[in-house]
């Protein structure tokens, strides 16, 4: 058996990067590499560009506010991802932050991406996005509208967890932000993504939306009446001051017509009261206040589990690629966060576990089903190395 495809380094030690790159290297001599930086390494991109071109590896990445490996949190350092044979990826720019600007990047997207699908394999089309582009659902699904089940949709949000933009994405020569990485995993069968979330609340209709921003719920100035349920049904006074320490506890949930629930984590208000929330919300959504999942249930990642079995077998012994949301974290503490790792990586038996503290997440919960955007989930995959 060949190294392990993963790498965690605690701080940016570029002979020992150099080292392990040239280890793996000498046994797959096609390879490329996916880089995990944490935000706190953000300003070591370009050494690690410089080492991968002065090695001809091909390199593309992203930075995340935190990295997952094992049953860990890591606020510090970067993961190395190897892949035996370097994948088709690319960065896009979206530089038009509406429909149209979503419907011309799936153009540009779609086009690249469907050359490489002209045989049978089974792919999944990954995305690492700059998690302040306001039209991600619009994207999502204007991709779908070009590839339609020619690809499984999997992904999650890149950037600072203070919101503040920055240059999040990057391959051998860029490092850009509001854009896309897009990378065509073949051959791989999708992800899993659960959440957990579960309401029997009233719902109330978004009456106004603009985009990521709620501005009327139920034909009132949304911020009242958010104040008002969360009053109502836990007891606490949210007020401007106070938003981003409680908000992130109550979050909405989007009720679909097929009774899957998209989570929208509130994290800004606005000027004018609009809540700020990271990923879309259609007009007219029906919402409802959320309860947090449970850690001491087992239905969460037991659903995880179960999922990455039906799609790419048995996960013991396997590497494992995830994504634990940041708003997730943030809600349950970091103590009950860790708390799932560890239960997870005790239930899968994974060999390995690599990934990041996302700001968003991409998949659904059903085979070959319509790419979603979600807040407050945990996502995961087999990591796949094609022989």
């Amino acid at each position: 058996m060949g190294p392990g495809s993963f790498a965690y380094f605690p701080s940016i030690d570029l002979p020992a990067i150099e080292s392990r790159l040239a280890e793996w290297r000498a046994v797959f001599p096609e390879m490329g590499v996916l880089a995990l930086f944490s935000e706190a390494e953000k300003a070591l991109i370009p050494a690690l560009q410089a080492l991968c071109n002065d090695c001809g590896l091909p390199l593309c990445g992203a930075i995340f506010p935190q990295l997952v490996y094992g049953t860990d949190f890591r606020s510090n350092g970067l993961c190395l991802l190897r892949f035996d044979r370097m994948p088709y990826t690319a960065l896009f720019e979206v530089p038009r932050q509406d429909a149209i600007g979503a419907a011309e990047a799936a153009d540009t997207i779609a086009g690249h991406i469907g050359r490489h699908l002209e045989d049978d394999v089974p792919a999944t089309l990954f995305l690492m996005l700059d998690a302040l582009l306001p039209n991600i659902g619009s994207l999502l699904d204007e991709l779908y509208l070009r590839l339609a089940n020619r690809v499984h949709y999997a992904g999650a949000n890149a950037g600072s967890e203070t919101f503040q933009a920055m240059p999040c994405l990057f391959d051998n020569q860029r490092i850009i932000g509001n854009g896309v990485l897009a990378m065509l995993l073949k051959p791989h069968f999708g992800a899993v993504l659960e959440h957990g979330y579960r309401s029997e609340a009233e719902t109330l209709p978004a009456t106004s939306t603009d985009r990521n921003r709620i501005i009327h719920i139920d034909w009132r100035p949304a911020f009242e009446v958010y104040q008002e349920l969360v009053r109502a049904k836990f007891g606490v006074e949210i007020t401007r001051d106070n938003f981003y320490q409680y908000a992130v506890h109550f979050p909405f949930g989007i009720l679909r017509a097929n009774h899957t629930t998209l989570v929208r984590i509130p994290v800004m208000l606005d000027a004018d009261n609009a809540l700020y929330c990271i990923g879309e919300v259609p007009p007219h959504s029906m919402l409802a206040l959320l309860d947090a999942p449970q850690v001491d249930s087992p239905d969460t990642l037991q659903t995880l589990h179960g999922g990455l079995s039906k799609l790419s077998g048995d996960p013991a012994g396997k590497e494992l690629l995830l994504f634990y949301c940041a708003g997730r974290r943030q809600h349950l503490g970091a103590a009950a966060a860790g708390e799932e790792l560890a239960i997870f990586k005790n239930l899968s038996q994974a060999s390995a576990i690599a990934g990041g503290l996302a700001l968003g997440e991409i998949g659904d919960t059903t085979l070959w089903g319509y790419p979603l955007f979600h807040n407050a989930t945990v996502v995961s995959t087999a990591w796949t190395n094609p022989a």
